[in-house]
């Protein structure tokens, strides 16, 4: 059985909004009542519209924000009891990549200095060996050891994001969390950034997990989807059953959102507030589905056998239409197709990076 490496259980997040004066007037429900768990080894991959709380769920995972309830538990040991000492110990295991290569690197830093930054906190290897280290972590990711010595305004956004993940990588995680890792780049630049991380993760046994609206990737990288919405799981499952089996309606609208799929209508009108989450179903509002009882009882996230490892939180999951495997909706001119064309045929070095 795999060792279960990072685990959440009923994890809730709501950030306070105040008036003018300072008067308390609600709370933002980002991370509500979730429950996930990642797996040595293993890419999880948590999707949703903006605004869904998916990014807040990241920053729980790796203790950068505490939780308002919940137990969050990485090697066994729980985040959330931690003191600050010991936390920053933990956080050598635990990295994370930024959705913006241009803003997650300092500008008065050389490239070999941020890079270097996580083995002056964590002693990984002795000072003497530092810069050895740094021109390995750059080789790492396709780039020559003279990178060290120049200036993150030197580089275009692919390689600043390969300097990122070589910072990440430093002191050598167990888990690592990229939040949106290529969605700031080009599909060409997506695409060699995308194969260097599944080539790492391979290499070095890390667990990974990709937060993402990018369907085309993450249909390419994960093992395991998670779909948010509205600071809950709505479904859970292998990421191949997901996409050919799609059991709840908003992960078969996001499905739809993706050019030339043709897994049906994408959903009415707009993410409703997360400072006022419908009743019941939080979906009910703009799901074509909906029924009176939808709007009264929360569904359960439930349904997962040993045989099938699928969660849904659907009153209707076993009732709704069926629809074709993924495979048979896409069209070969579509996005999906162009990425996986580049994914194919592109090397991790590529020079456009």
């Amino acid at each position: 059985m795999t060792e279960t490496l990072l685990e959440l259980d009923r994890v809730v997040r709501h950030f306070p909004v105040r008036g003018a004066l300072g008067q308390r007037r609600g709370a933002v429900h980002a991370v509500d009542g979730v429950s996930l768990s990642v797996a040595a080894g293993e890419v999880l991959a948590v999707v949703g519209e903006s605004g869904c709380g998916k990014s807040t769920l990241g920053r729980l995972m790796l203790g950068l924000e505490q939780p308002d309830a919940g137990i969050v538990r990485f090697g066994g040991e729980e985040l959330t009891r931690m003191g600050r000492r010991r936390l920053r110990q933990q956080r050598r295991w635990m990295q994370m990549i930024f959705q913006d290569p241009y803003a997650s690197l300092d500008p008065r830093m050389t490239v070999g200095q941020a890079v270097e930054e996580p083995l002056r906190i964590h002693p990984v290897v002795p000072k003497e060996q530092r810069r050895a280290r740094v021109e390995e972590l750059l080789a790492r990711v396709g780039l020559r050891p003279e990178h060290a010595d120049r200036w993150p305004h030197e580089f275009s956004g692919g390689q600043r994001q390969r300097i990122a993940i070589a910072r990440a990588l430093a002191s050598g995680p167990k888990l690592i969390v990229g939040d949106e890792p290529v969605s700031a780049l080009d599909v060409s630049v997506q695409a060699q950034v995308v194969n260097l991380l599944q080539e790492l993760i391979r290499d070095l046994g890390l667990s990974f997990v990709l937060i993402s609206h990018d369907l085309a990737v993450v249909r390419h990288v994960a093992d395991r989807v998670a779909v948010m919405y509205l600071g809950r799981i709505v479904e859970e499952g292998p990421a191949e059953a997901i996409f050919d089996d799609p059991r709840h309606p908003y992960t078969r609208a996001l499905l739809a959102s993706v050019p030339g799929a043709g897994g049906g209508a994408p959903l009415p009108g707009d993410l409703p507030s997360p400072l006022a989450p419908p009743s019941g179903c939080r979906l009910h509002t703009r799901c074509p589905h909906a029924k009176e009882i939808c709007a009264l009882e929360d569904p359960a996230l439930e349904g997962a056998t040993e045989a099938s490892l699928r969660r849904t939180a659907c009153h209707f999951q076993n009732g709704l239409p069926p629809v074709p495997p993924l495979r048979e909706r896409r069209a070969s001119g579509d996005r999906q197709a162009r990425l996986q064309r580049f994914f194919d045929r592109t090397d991790v070095t590529g020079d456009a990076a």
